[in-house]
């Protein structure tokens, strides 16, 4: 397992979804959260066995949820960057 931190900025993003999603259905909301979490122990267990989506970041695409968790590597470990949906403004997290 490698050191994976979320940023301020993808918890921001990851909030904003759970949100959405709890004010529709709680049990969906529920495996939004339940699927996320899974998503950030996939990644951690080895970053690198994920696509690239250019020279400095991987994405995990989640399997049930239109949304794709975009990270990198920074120092000696890596960081979590944004949680995108993927029908929504495709690179708006290119700045962080």
């Amino acid at each position: 397992m490698v050191n994976l931190v979320v940023s301020s900025a993808a918890e921001g993003d990851y909030a904003e979804a759970l949100s959405w999603y709890a004010d529709r259905s709680i049990q969906t909301a529920e495996r939004f959260e339940a699927e996320f979490d899974r998503a950030i122990e996939t990644i951690a267990s080895d970053p690198e066995r994920f696509p690239r989506c250019d020279e400095r970041h991987r994405f995990y695409l989640m399997r049930d949820f239109p949304f794709k968790i975009i990270y990198r590597q920074h120092g000696t470990g890596w960081v979590v960057i944004a949680v995108a949906h993927t029908a929504r403004e495709p690179r708006f997290w290119s700045g962080r």
